[in-house]
């Protein structure tokens, strides 16, 4: 059996997260995807954020960046530190408003 296609090469963006292909076939198997939000006050740019910034492992693997670092940088965050302390300010902002 063939693994899906957003687990493959072909359904992952270089730069981190899925591409269309890969949301795509996410979709197929009852998935709920959406693209990454790269700037703003999204709410669920916070969450994602305080959630990918809080994950276990390293943030680079012999010498390369995982695909954690790249997720997180596809949603405008620099580390797993910088993702937790945008993630707060968003949330505050959120809740100013």
């Amino acid at each position: 059996m063939k693994t899906p296609v957003y687990a493959r090469k072909e359904g992952q963006n270089p730069k981190g997260g899925l591409n269309a292909k890969g949301r795509a076939a996410a979709k197929a198997e009852g998935m709920n995807l959406k693209p990454p939000v790269k700037t703003g006050d999204n709410p669920r740019r916070a969450s994602f954020l305080a959630r990918m910034g809080g994950n276990a492992g390293p943030e680079y693997k012999d010498g390369k960046p995982t695909r954690l670092l790249l997720s997180l940088r596809a949603w405008g965050a620099t580390s797993k530190a910088d993702a937790q302390a945008k993630a707060k300010k968003i949330s505050a902002r959120n809740k100013a408003k």
